[in-house]
């Protein structure tokens, strides 16, 4: 579980594959300071395991499923990407609950500078754009991040200077790939809401934090 609050920014120094698994060797300091074999590791929004480390990287596999569902294979070497540990139970929660498994990879539809801030518009599929509310919570390539503003195809998100400097979003042009994870929360409603034999009562929205 994580809270889309990236912690570093990391680059990737080694990618190899190995019987169809790709290995991504990845540079950061902050996050190794309490690593462990086994740990999950958000690497750009997808939950990875650490396989080996040192005192200057990280190992991961990506296995075919997380592949297929990602853009990690386009990644090279001295490709940047979001990092991010598994929330701790004793720190300040800042985001919001991000699993880590990404739903789908969208395009950037377009990009534009405000004042005070720089306007991303992201074009996902139909079915992603049901599970998004106006003012509610998006993971955009591992990032916790508001929908200022939600219409029929596309949504946009507002990157204000901090997210620009800590975030590898401020990288991004029209056209890239990102990661999008939905809001969990609403996944379990829509869930309930489709099961026929269930009825959507006050006391189960309220057990669902709504």
């Amino acid at each position: 579980m994580f809270t889309g609050i990236v912690e570093e920014i990391g680059t990737i120094k080694k990618i190899s594959t190995q019987q169809s698994v790709v290995n991504l060797k990845i540079e950061c300091q902050t996050i190794l300071t309490d690593m462990h074999i086994g740990d999950s590791i958000s690497v750009n929004g997808a939950c990875l395991t650490v396989i080996e480390f040192d005192n200057h990287t990280f190992s991961v596999q990506v296995i075919k499923g997380t592949e297929n569902k990602t853009y990690l294979n386009q990644l090279s070497q001295s490709s940047e990407v979001n990092l991010e540990r598994a929330m701790s139970g004793q720190g300040r929660f800042g985001g919001h609950f991000v699993l880590g498994h990404v739903d789908e990879v969208a395009k950037i539809k377009r990009i534009q500078s405000s004042d005070n801030s720089k306007i991303v518009t992201i074009q996902p599929s139909t079915s992603l754009i049901k599970q998004m509310v106006s003012q509610g919570s998006i993971t955009v390539d591992g990032v916790s991040l508001t929908i200022f503003q939600l219409k029929q195809s596309d949504f946009d998100i507002h990157l204000i200077p901090e997210t620009r400097k800590s975030t590898i979003l401020n990288q991004k042009r029209v056209g890239d790939p990102v990661h999008l994870e939905t809001d969990m929360l609403f996944k379990y409603v829509e869930k309930i809401i489709e099961n026929d034999n269930a009825k959507l009562t006050s006391d189960k929205l309220k057990a669902f934090g709504f």
